[in-house]
């Protein structure tokens, strides 16, 4: 929190105004009290971010503000003023939370040295604070990708793209990545020991996110108890990432492409104009372009997000990268839980290589994990991932299915088609046949992954025979 508005207390009109005439020349916001209790009626209607406070005053004497003003703010920087600076009464001050003390006489050089110092301490609080917060190690997470990936094409890019102050627009499905793209573009650049601050704009109603990316004073609307910094402030000389851009409200787009041309913002009900240096990585899941054609998106702020576009790809479309990704996950995971797993079989692999994946990376590593911990097998089997597999993509199948449940079993696998129009028994058909080819033609293990009966699975395989449909399985016709 930068120091902005201070107030001085002192009963001597003298030092208030000698104090006040440094503080201002500093470009400081000054509110002055001349006793004790004025001090703390003040304090309680107007929020300031330090103290100059006398220690001997009439009425209510310094440690007595301190004490009361401390329990109101127990964070506010208070600096003890004293024309008596024995050792007791500055110990006694520090240990009831005051910051320091200065000693009357004191030139304005003592006052602009000692705000420094209290500048630097709050920046390197609030960094602090944000890193432990994030408990970021010392480096970038580098997806796991083939040298022959599109995404190690697209990482050569960020290293390149990163060490300018460009705009950075990154676009792709759920799951693929997005946010490590954009940790990699901060990491890369040369803003790496700088804050990296993230902005959920999906989450957020526009009140709320107004008040989150340009921070609020106090009063600015109902609940707003105290000021606050937003995260352009806590991200100046740092890097922005606004997370779903395409959510923002036409009125938020307006106020946010201001500050990317102007680079200066107003906090919520402030008039002060403030001044950053923060880089802007945004990132969607939907086409940025084809909102602006349906009029949903500013087209000026798309340029100004546009400025280095980069599109990931949907794990479906780097199936080389999977095998990869599973023995990354693999060993991830066995090092959390007291797992038996050690490997995975070919049979698996294949059946994990020719899933489609809707949600990518995410989807993966979600199977892999919850798999891990559930398996009591050294190796992996196709009849591990079945059911997971199943049951996490293809639940919204109406209710029609083979057994009549609300999750109906499916395919998403490269092989059958994943239309709309595709017919519930066509999905079935292929469901069917595939669990058979996965179980080499077991009907009693098929039923138990289908969860249907065997006598279930024998007559509709009857039925499928019965309609001249050709069925296969490892070369065999199934009769």
């Amino acid at each position: 929190m930068a120091i902005e508005k201070i107030l001085v207390v002192d009963d001597e009109m003298v030092s208030r105004e000698y104090l006040h005439e440094v503080l201002v020349r500093n470009h400081y916001d000054v509110i002055m009290a001349s006793n004790g209790q004025e001090a703390v009626e003040r304090f309680g209607k107007e929020e300031c971010d330090l103290i100059f406070l006398d220690m001997k005053m009439p009425g209510m004497g310094g440690i007595e503000v301190l004490e009361n003003i401390k329990r109101i703010s127990p964070e506010i920087i208070i600096i003890i003023i004293t024309a008596y600076g024995t050792v007791e009464s500055a110990v006694d001050a520090m240990k009831k939370g005051a910051y320091d003390y200065i000693i009357k006489p004191f030139s304005p050089d003592h006052i602009e040295l000692l705000l420094a110092r209290v500048q630097e301490r709050q920046k390197l609080i609030e960094e602090t604070r944000y890193w432990r917060s994030k408990a970021t190690g010392n480096g970038v997470n580098v997806p796991i990708m083939s040298k022959k990936s599109r995404m190690y094409e697209i990482y050569e890019q960020v290293k390149k793209v990163a060490q300018s102050k460009a705009s950075v627009l990154i676009q792709g499905e759920s799951g693929t990545g997005k946010e490590l793209i954009a940790h990699a573009v901060h990491y890369y650049s040369l803003r790496q020991g700088k804050p990296f601050i993230k902005v959920n704009c999906a989450a957020l109603t526009e009140t709320l996110l107004e008040s989150e990316l340009f921070g609020h004073e106090k009063g600015a609307f109902t609940g707003a108890t105290s000021k606050r910094e937003g995260r352009f402030e806590l991200a100046n000389e740092g890097t922005l990432l606004l997370d779903e851009i395409s959510e923002i409200s036409p009125n938020i787009q307006a106020k946010l492409l201001r500050v990317l041309e102007e680079e200066e913002f107003e906090r919520v009900g402030g008039t002060k104009t403030l001044k950053i240096d923060t880089r802007i990585v945004a990132t969607t899941n939907r086409n940025l372009r084809t909102e602006v054609e349906k009029g949903q998106f500013r087209e000026d702020l798309f340029f100004r997000l546009n400025v280095v576009p980069i599109m990931l790809p949907p794990l479906r479309q780097r199936p080389e990268d999977i095998p990869l990704l599973v023995e990354h996950f693999l060993e991830e995971f066995r090092k959390e839980s007291p797992s038996p797993v050690k490997s995975i079989g070919k049979e698996a692999m294949d059946l994990l290589c020719k899933y489609h994946w809707p949600g990518n990376v995410r989807e993966l590593k979600n199977i892999i994990q919850r798999t891990v911990v559930m398996v009591s097998s050294e190796v992996l089997l196709p009849e591990h991932f079945m059911n997971g597999l199943f049951k996490n993509t293809l639940n919204t199948l109406p209710q029609n299915g083979l057994t009549g449940e609300k999750q109906v079993p499916g395919l998403a696998f490269h092989a059958l088609p994943t239309t709309s129009c595709m017919a519930i028994e066509d999905v079935e058909r292929d469901l069917i046949l595939q669990t058979l080819e996965s179980t080499g033609g077991n009907k009693t293990r098929a039923s138990e992954i289908l969860k249907i009966t065997t006598r279930t699975l024998r007559n509709k395989l009857n039925k499928y025979v019965k309609d001249g449909l050709p069925l296969q399985l490892s070369g065999e016709r199934i009769t």
